[in-house]
């Protein structure tokens, strides 16, 4: 088990590789790149470079584990060009006073959207009766949490509670899942620097396979509440056949938040 925090992970640059690089390495019979595959970079890269897979109804399979949840030390990396994030004066300074050691994700506590912790995440597609209603997002950092999206047509409720991740409906348009998330709490960050967030939140995320190993997330945020106007993010997350998520409890032997110090973002 890892008892490294995501934000030691996060800050130490090569973190990032070294807790995805605590996965076992799948063996070469599990490897989609036959056998010997998983000790064969070239060959892994190959097919990887592949098309990406549909399901048998023609739908693009956005299913595995991957690596990658964009920006998590400064959500400005993950800005798409010509975009830019403006916060409201009360937004401003609300993050001007946030403390490292006030990080929810440093005590355990989801992540929120578009935010992901820095290891291995699931994507989870149920057909049923030859229809999706439902797509999961599977998280093993953090608290071993998940996502649910709605895939059967239905609208965000009226009295919606606010939660950490929300209520999420999506559809396919031609490639590209659309996933429309409401509902949202005002408690997480959307990064290490402390950027707010109020309860007018809405995300919209597009994911599109762009080939057989690498998923392309392009995001928009929309809150009136701490931004005079929507700005989008756009990140690739990269497929890691073979990998299953190990289970890590953030809660268990949670011994270095204590010693985070200074404003955030340091």
């Amino acid at each position: 088990m890892r008892f490294a925090t995501l934000r030691m992970a996060a800050l130490a640059g090569a973190g990032f590789v070294a807790a995805a690089s605590a996965q076992q390495v799948p063996p070469a019979s599990t490897s989609p790149a036959g056998s010997g595959g998983a000790n064969n970079p070239a060959l892994i890269a190959k097919v990887a470079d592949g098309p990406a897979p549909r399901l048998p109804d023609g739908t693009p399979d956005l299913s595995g584990v991957w690596v990658g949840g964009g920006p998590v030390g400064d959500i400005k990396e993950g800005l798409a060009p010509g975009e830019q994030i403006v916060m409201k004066p009360e937004a401003e300074a609300l993050m001007k006073k946030r403390m490292a050691a006030e990080d929810p994700e440093a005590r355990c506590l989801p992540t929120g959207v578009p935010r992901v912790a820095p290891y291995p995440w699931r994507i989870v597609q149920t057909p049923a009766f030859g229809k999706a209603t439902h797509l999961f997002f599977l998280f093993e950092g953090n608290i071993h949490s998940y996502r649910q999206i709605f895939m059967d047509g239905r609208a965000h409720p009226d009295d919606l509670e606010a939660t950490w991740y929300g209520h999420s409906v999506g559809h396919w348009e031609g490639d590209t899942l659309v996933i429309e998330t409401v509902g949202f709490n005002d408690k997480f960050w959307f990064d290490f620097q402390g950027h707010p967030h109020t309860t007018q939140l809405r995300t919209v995320e597009r994911y599109t396979r762009t080939s057989m190993g690498k998923l392309e997330n392009v995001t928009t945020i929309y809150d009136p509440g701490a931004y005079t106007k929507p700005f989008t993010l756009k990140y690739t997350a990269t497929s890691r056949p073979g990998w299953e998520l190990m289970e890590y409890i953030c809660n268990e032997n949670n011994q270095d938040v204590e010693h985070i110090r200074g404003k955030a973002g340091l």
